[in-house]
């Protein structure tokens, strides 16, 4: 797995072109391997922590909506979301946890969808694989004897709840048979089911 030593080699190694080097600083990140949904803070020079479980369990469960039925192997969903098998398998497990997917294993392995595309919906997807909070304030305590320090917790999290409540009400108006109609429409995938 890829150790990321700078933001340009993140940059150069996901294919980018090579960005302005000013706005790159140098630092080393050994204790932890950095996946692909992790990005750089120019700002601070750290890593900001950011999670794709759920951008990547709607690609999943939309390859097998597309598949209409058929079981596909954890190795073909990972070629389209293009990750490890691993990674897959673990997002399947949560999926079927919450009793969206049907996985096997042995002769007739894979895994399809454990209801009709129309009937999951985009917030239960979210509640099944993403843990932690969307929104986070940093992990130190801002200055209490600032009038802004003291207060902003408290005010952050009331906008933060507020936030969250309004994109989980908007997934939950939204199904994966939405998102395969939009995936259709765009005339950018294939319509044979083989592929």
């Amino acid at each position: 797995m890829l150790r990321v030593t700078s933001c340009r080699s993140l940059a150069s190694h996901a294919g980018a072109s090579q960005p302005d080097q000013a706005f790159l600083p140098a630092f080393r990140v050994t204790e932890k391997p950095i996946d692909w949904c992790n990005s750089c803070s120019y700002l601070n020079a750290g890593v900001m922590r950011t999670s794709c479980r759920f951008a990547m369990a709607v690609h999943v469960l939309a390859v097998l909506a597309y598949k209409e039925g058929d079981r596909v192997t954890s190795r073909f969903l990972a070629g389209s979301v293009n990750t490890n098998p691993v990674i897959i398998r673990r997002l399947l497990l949560a999926l079927q946890r919450a009793e969206l997917v049907d996985t096997r294993k042995g002769a007739r392995s894979g895994s399809r969808l454990a209801r009709a595309p129309g009937r999951i919906t985009l917030a239960q997807v979210f509640r099944a694989v993403e843990h932690a909070d969307t929104f986070a304030t940093p992990a130190r305590k801002p200055n209490a004897d600032c009038p802004v320090g003291n207060c902003i917790i408290a005010t952050l999290e009331e906008i933060f709840t507020s936030a969250q409540k309004a994109m989980e009400r908007d997934l939950a108006g939204k199904t994966l048979s939405d998102v395969i109609e939009h995936i259709r429409a765009s005339g950018l995938c294939s319509k044979t089911k083989g592929r």
